[in-house]
């Protein structure tokens, strides 16, 4: 297992968020956890990443505990995320944004990098060469010198994902990879994920409303309500249990 939720409640003054919740992802695979709005999701990922410190409970990264550390130490350890509301440096380019992603595997001290010495030097040029394949691997290559912003709202999802494969990480977060695409750019996303899955060895996390790409993409699922799991399985599994069909699924099946 890359990631294990243990027992994870967290309150916000008397209201309880997360309520007694375990989960585990393992390496190769790809997990959603899903929920209408207010079910806890993304407080579950805020915990993840250290954004929030859980009310109990523990959270490991690869058996290391990492609850209660801060969110770049997480980063560290090997999680990235991305957000519902993508969330790009407008002022910046396509490379720019990916280059952002290798800020703290830069191989240089803050003294090297001051006073510009060769290993300064070197390193760019190593961190640009490593940018340049990822922009490659999501064929965003061609875009490298325009403004990020200026992109489509699906090629500014890549960049995002671009961003977050620059870290290197074991565990992929991503809030609501779907939102807002249409159906041509969710069919290439899901593709997309399948093949970094793969190729960059990853777990991916994910939260998503669009139960289409959800059964299409992932091994396993975790519903939530109020804060509680109400099924955990594969998404088929989950598609037919009564509870989740009542509260959940009702449009989806029908389509």
């Amino acid at each position: 297992m890359i990631l294990e939720i243990k027992n994870i409640t967290k309150s916000f003054g008397g209201v309880t968020a997360i309520s007694d919740t375990s989960f585990s992802v393992e390496t190769g695979q790809i997990f959603g956890l899903i929920g209408p709005n207010g079910a806890g999701k993304t407080t579950m990922f805020n915990i993840i990443t250290g954004n929030y410190k859980p009310s109990s409970g523990v959270v490991t990264l690869d058996k290391e505990v990492i609850s209660g550390l801060k969110p770049h130490q997480i980063v560290r350890k090997g999680i990235a995320r991305t957000f519902q509301n993508i969330r790009l440096f407008s002022s910046m380019s396509v490379m720019e944004n990916v280059l952002i992603g290798f800020d703290y595997r830069a191989k240089y001290t803050f003294f090297e990098g001051m006073f510009r010495l060769p290993r300064f030097f070197k390193a760019e040029k190593d961190i640009k060469i490593k940018a340049e394949e990822i922009l490659d691997y999501l064929d965003l290559r061609d875009f490298a010198n325009e403004s990020a912003v200026s992109l489509s709202y699906g090629q500014q999802r890549k960049i995002e994902i671009a961003r977050a494969l620059a870290v290197n990480p074991k565990l992929l977060l991503l809030d609501e990879p779907a939102a807002g695409m249409n159906p041509a750019e969710t069919k290439e996303l899901a593709a997309l994920l399948q093949k970094a899955k793969n190729d960059f060895n990853l777990a991916i996390l994910l939260i998503e409303h669009d139960m289409k790409f959800v059964n299409q993409l992932c091994d396993r699922v975790l519903v939530l309500d109020y804060g509680k799991c109400i099924c955990e399985g594969t998404p088929a599994e989950a598609i037919s249990h009564k509870d989740v069909v009542a509260a959940y699924l009702g449009d989806f099946l029908n389509d």
